[in-house]
């Protein structure tokens, strides 16, 4: 398992974000050298976990418990075969591409070290959204996205530091639950039933899911 590349992206003008000045930071590119990663703050508030990183639509982008979106390149591969089309690393806005490692299907709570110091905690899937669509420029991304589930990874930083591409990955625990980013995804969009199987995930889990997946129990009874 490796980090293929860290990628940063910088405030960039276009006509399909919600972001009221019509900023986007998701155009990320691979970068050389290392790049300091540190929990950035709550979110609303704070942006992206990685030095040099934009994070233009705080209200739904960025804080803690998003610091860092990771995508696997088998994935980026898989939807290239799919669409007839090369993606790039970084070309889902991830700011980790990686290799070797099921990013979709890691569990809530799982924790990679990347390179001799980062340490990252899986929290929750990434919900598709209007500029990614019009980013990616595919007619019905969200749907497609959302149907096919392969959501990569937000991620928490448990312990800050430098890296850099080439960097070892290696999982440093995983969580005996079976709740994974893709079952945290599915479970807030299109199969809100799996929604009290979450909580399994404790406090690891991303707040706004745990918050969501409360409710539904209160409501439905479990």
């Amino acid at each position: 398992m490796r980090l293929l590349s860290v990628n940063v992206g910088r405030p960039k003008a276009v006509p399909y974000t919600d972001q009221p000045e019509g900023l986007t930071g998701i155009d990320k590119r691979p970068v050389e050298g290392p790049v300091r990663v540190a929990a950035p703050g709550p979110k609303g508030v704070a942006g992206s976990g990685l030095a040099g990183d934009a994070v233009c639509h705080l209200r739904h982008h960025g804080g803690d418990d998003q610091a860092v979106y990771a995508v696997a390149r088998e994935d980026l591969d898989d939807w290239g075969r799919e669409l007839g089309r090369t993606f790039a690393d970084g070309a889902f806005g991830e700011n980790l591409t990686t290799t070797g490692l099921d990013v979709s299907g890691a569990r809530i709570g799982e924790r990679w070290r990347i390179g001799p110091q980062v340490v990252l905690e899986v929290t929750s899937g990434r919900i598709p959204c209007r500029t990614f669509q019009g980013h990616v420029g595919e007619k019905g991304w969200v749907r497609r996205f959302t149907q096919k589930a392969a959501t990569g990874a937000y991620l928490r930083v448990i312990v800050p530091g430098e890296i850099r591409a080439g960097d070892p990955i290696e999982i440093v625990h995983l969580p005996e639950h079976e709740v994974t980013a893709r079952m945290e995804f599915q479970a807030t969009t299109t199969h809100r039933e799996l929604l009290p199987q979450l909580l399994a995930a404790g406090e690891a889990l991303h707040p706004e899911a745990r918050a969501a997946a409360r409710k539904y129990v209160e409501r439905n009874g479990g």
